[in-house]
């Protein structure tokens, strides 16, 4: 399903209502969800904005204090209960303040933008939207359409050494981090979350 198809799709669930429609666009680490809420943003085009998960990592500090700086990126590396705060608050207020992770510094940037009373479809992406597992679950009722990015493990590593290769990572040190963390994330993303509305396989 292309991003045009797949923003049609989203139009006529939402219907001609006024409220906000919130979408989950969910995946394991390195299946394209950036890339594609960037495509579906441009598809649906005024009134449409993107809304990072990524934003509710906990600090290093956080994380070096509890010993998991290791399994950064892990579902337990987040600020879970106010991420599902900023879910309802995205629903009944007109304009939120939301955090963004700026991955070439390694944390969290608090307020960074802005949603406001005109932006009525909110893409919101990250790896757990879906995770059936502790407070995650409390989502499943939040959002009004679910899409999950099915992409085999082969083309998810090929991608992530891409990544971490651009970052700075030594080839040596890519893999040591894939092998114990991202591969990690991703079996226990694919294996636990609940099914979703829509699936697209790039």
């Amino acid at each position: 399903m292309t991003p045009e198809a797949l923003a049609k799709e989203i139009r006529a669930r939402a219907g001609d209502g006024q409220g906000r429609f919130l979408i989950a666009l969910a995946g394991p680490p390195g299946a394209g969800k950036s890339t594609l809420s960037d495509a579906l943003v441009h598809a649906l085009g005024a009134g449409a904005r993107v809304v990072p998960m990524d934003g509710f990592h906990l600090d290093d500090i956080v994380l070096n204090a509890r010993g998991m700086r290791s399994r950064k990126g892990a579902p337990e590396t987040f600020d879970v209960a106010g991420f599902i705060h900023l879910i309802k608050r995205l629903r009944d207020e007109d304009e939120i303040a939301i955090p963004v992770f700026d991955r070439s510094m390694e944390l969290s940037r608090a307020a960074a933008d802005i949603i406001q009373p005109s932006d009525r479809y909110l893409i919101v992406e990250g790896n757990y939207l879906l995770l059936n597992e502790g407070r995650w679950a409390e989502l499943a009722p939040m959002f009004d359409l679910t899409i999950w990015i099915d992409v085999s493990l082969e083309e998810l590593d090929r991608r992530l050494v891409d990544r971490w290769a651009y970052y700075g990572k030594s080839p040596a040190e890519t893999r040591a981090w894939i092998d114990s963390n991202d591969m990690p994330n991703i079996r226990r993303t694919i294996e636990n979350s609940r099914p979703a509305d829509v699936v697209i396989r790039p």
